[in-house]
C-alpha cells in the first residue's frame, strides 16, 4: 500500500504553462510579422494574378486610336492596345540608362513619334539595345524615316520612380535618363515639337518593324513565387509557435514520458 505521498518524479496529471519571459517577448514580437509577412506575400499573389490576367485579357482586344482614349482614366489605359500612326523625330531620343538584358549592359530607345493627326508627340519605346559598358560611346540606333504606322501598348508605371540622385537632363541629343518622368521630360519634347508629350509612354510590339530587341516583362515575380514566400512565412510562424509551447510547458514531458528540464 501507498502512504499517500505524491511520487516526486511522476509526471504531471495534465498540461501546465510556465511561461518564460523571454521566450514569450520573443514569441509576441514575431509571430504577428510573420504572419502579417505571409498574408501580405498573399495579397501580392493576388494582386500578380490579376495584372497578369488582365494583360493577357488586353492582348486580345483590337488596337485603338490615342485620340479615343481617356487620359484620366488609368485603369482604362493600362496597357491599352494602340495603333499610331505618325513620324519619329530622326535625331532626338531618349535613351533609358542601365537595363540589363540577359547579363548584357544596354540602353532602352524612348523614340519621339509625332502623330499625324494632331502632332501631338507620343514616347514610344523601341525596346533594348546593347551599349558600351565602359560608357564611352553611346549606341547606334537604327533610323526610322518618313511616315510609319505601328502597334503597341499604354504604359502607367506603378509609382515614381526610386532615384539616388535628382539630375538634370543632359543637353544636346540623345538624352540618357534615369527613369521615365514625363513631368521632366516633356520641355524638351515640347522645345523640338512644339506641343505637350502624351502624358504616357507606349511600348511597342515585338513584331513591329522598327521595334528593337523587346521582351516586356509585365510583372517581375510571379504569383508562385508570391504564394511560395507565404507559405514559408506561414511555417516559420508555425514553428515558432510549437517552440513556445513545448518551451513554456510541460507538454513535451507528457509526450515522452521525460521529466522537463
Amino acid at each position: 500500500m501507498g502512504n499517500g505521498r505524491p511520487d516526486p518524479h511522476a509526471a504531471p496529471a495534465g498540461l501546465h504553462l510556465d511561461l518564460e519571459w523571454r521566450t514569450t517577448v520573443l514569441t509576441l514580437v514575431l509571430l504577428p510579422v510573420m504572419l502579417g509577412l505571409g498574408l501580405w506575400q498573399l495579397q501580392r499573389a493576388d494582386e500578380k494574378a490579376a495584372i497578369a490576367a488582365r494583360w493577357e485579357q488586353r492582348k486580345l482586344q483590337a488596337p485603338v486610336s490615342l485620340q479615343q482614349v481617356n487620359i484620366d482614366d488609368t485603369a482604362e489605359l493600362e496597357y491599352l492596345p494602340v495603333m499610331l500612326t505618325g513620324q519619329f523625330l530622326a535625331d532626338q531620343y531618349f535613351l533609358l540608362d542601365n537595363r540589363i538584358y540577359r547579363g548584357r549592359f544596354g540602353y532602352e530607345v524612348l523614340g519621339i513619334l509625332q502623330l499625324a493627326e494632331t502632332g501631338q508627340p507620343v514616347l514610344v519605346n523601341r525596346g533594348w539595345i546593347a551599349g558600351d559598358s565602359s560608357r564611352q560611346s553611346l549606341p547606334e540606333v537604327p533610323v526610322v524615316n518618313g511616315s510609319i504606322t505601328l502597334q503597341g501598348h499604354v504604359y502607367v508605371a506603378p509609382g515614381a520612380p526610386y532615384l539616388l540622385a535628382d539630375r538634370d537632363l543632359e543637353p544636346g541629343w540623345p538624352k540618357r535618363i534615369q527613369a521615365i518622368e514625363m513631368d521632366k521630360l516633356n520641355p524638351a519634347v515640347e522645345e523640338v515639337a512644339g506641343t505637350a508629350l502624351f502624358p504616357y509612354s507606349v511600348r511597342i510590339d515585338p513584331d513591329q518593324l522598327v521595334a528593337l530587341t523587346v521582351d516586356w516583362q509585365v510583372i517581375n515575380v510571379s504569383p508562385e513565387k508570391h504564394t511560395g514566400y507565404a507559405v514559408q512565412w506561414f511555417a516559420m510562424a508555425l514553428a515558432l509557435f510549437i517552440f513556445f509551447i513545448l518551451r513554456s510547458s510541460n507538454l513535451w514531458q507528457m509526450m515522452t514520458g521525460g521529466t522537463r528540464k
